[in-house]
């Protein structure tokens, strides 16, 4: 027997496409139908019908508020942890200039980790759950400060200071633009947060798991998570979509200038999902929330979705190829003045909570995760070459 079978290793698709690595009870992901949801509930209907401080309990919490006085509660609860320590606050130039050729996102793991440390955030191992949720909870609270300081700084202007009496969305921009924001603005940031704020184990979710699984502090678990966002391939394609318009400029180009790069392979951003073989069910509800605003983006972003969607049917037609959440997603967050470097900031925002509630269910389990890797390299063992 040679040492490979001794190892026990069970062969797997590349990049664990389809591979089961754990239960969960937050959520799932139905490619073929359509359909994800946020426990037991309907994610899009989630986005269209609640808040996001109501979706964050039930992730965190396993249940949505029962009534006015519940999530009024959990919004008081929250609200004190937007504003951030001192040394944190003080920290924030300096890293700001630090970088600024980076831009928010990456700043965010700094000063997330820097946030940890001072807060005595310790690893989850050691924790009660009831700890483990508060150190949750107080890095969820911080994220949307710690990203529009961030931006803020980076712009030569001064942050602005979150207000407690303000939902979590409208907050958001209110630290980002320093204006309180229109209401039917803030509504659709949010139910754009809403809807990403957990989707199956997508990298970054897997990677704050497997972070989880060695006992590691919440800080260390979402900096991880961070770092797999950040990716183009992940987090940062909502802006790039719309780059990808404005690249197109007008509806006759558009023909010419998607059949060049389809047939070069190049991959067209928001289009195609991994996971979905139907429409993205969060591109239908931010195409909708699009339309209530109107205009001539949102006019032009329909018209090349119906013409892209007809030259890959026609050029790869055994391959469902739809709007993927990215396209819609950086057409709304433009309509309602957010500037495309703050596009994948703005994911993390809301994905941090879906990190979260994973990093706690994981917590739970203190199963290491460690996958093996197929050596492919040399025939081991060679003579060690001396020294000539």
């Amino acid at each position: 027997m040679d040492g490979r079978s001794m190892n026990l290793t069970v062969e797997v698709p590349r990049g664990l496409a389809g591979v089961v690595v754990t239960e969960t009870q937050l959520g799932d992901v139905r490619g073929l139908e359509g359909f994800y949801h946020y426990r037991q509930y309907s994610a899009v209907e989630l986005a269209t019908s609640r808040s996001f401080e109501d979706v964050w309990q039930l992730m965190f919490r396993g249940a949505l508020p029962a009534d006015a006085a519940e999530r009024a509660a959990f919004a008081a609860e929250i609200a004190p942890l937007r504003h951030l320590p001192a040394e944190v606050r003080d920290a924030l130039p300096a890293l700001a200039r630090a970088t600024a050729l980076s831009g928010p996102l990456a700043g965010l793991r700094t000063a997330l980790s820097l946030l940890g440390a001072s807060a005595g955030f310790r690893p989850v191992y050691d924790l009660s759950p009831d700890r483990r949720e508060a150190d949750a909870l107080a890095a969820c609270a911080a994220v949307p400060t710690l990203l529009t300081a961030l931006h803020r700084l980076g712009q030569g202007l001064e942050p602005v200071d979150p207000r407690d009496d303000l939902p979590y969305a409208a907050n958001y921009l209110y630290m980002l633009t320093g204006q309180e924001p229109e209401p039917a603005k803030a509504r659709a940031v949010e139910q754009y947060l809403i809807s990403t704020i957990d989707h199956g184990f997508n990298a970054s979710t897997f990677t704050a798991r497997v972070i989880a699984s060695t006992g590691a502090d919440v800080a260390a678990c979402l900096t991880g998570a961070i770092g797999a966002l950040s990716g183009p391939l992940h987090g940062g394609a909502p802006s790039r979509a719309l780059d990808a318009l404005d690249a197109i400029g007008t509806a006759d180009r558009i023909d010419p200038w998607i059949r060049e790069r389809v047939l070069a392979g190049d991959r067209i951003m928001g289009f195609g999902h991994p996971v979905y073989r139907t429409e993205d069910p969060r591109s239908r509800m931010l195409r909708d929330i699009a339309r209530q605003f109107g205009g001539p983006l949102v006019d032009f972003a329909v018209e090349v979705e119906r013409h892209v969607e007809e030259i890959l049917a026609e050029l790869k037609p055994h391959r469902e190829l739809h709007t993927n959440v990215e396209f819609y997603a950086g057409v709304v967050m433009e309509l309602c003045g957010l500037p495309r470097e703050m596009f994948t900031p703005t994911f993390c925002a809301a994905r941090v909570v879906g990190w979260s509630a994973n990093v706690l269910e994981q917590a739970a389990d203190s199963k290491i995760i460690r996958p093996a890797a197929r050596y492919s390299g040399p025939t081991p063992p060679q003579p060690v070459p001396a020294l000539g």
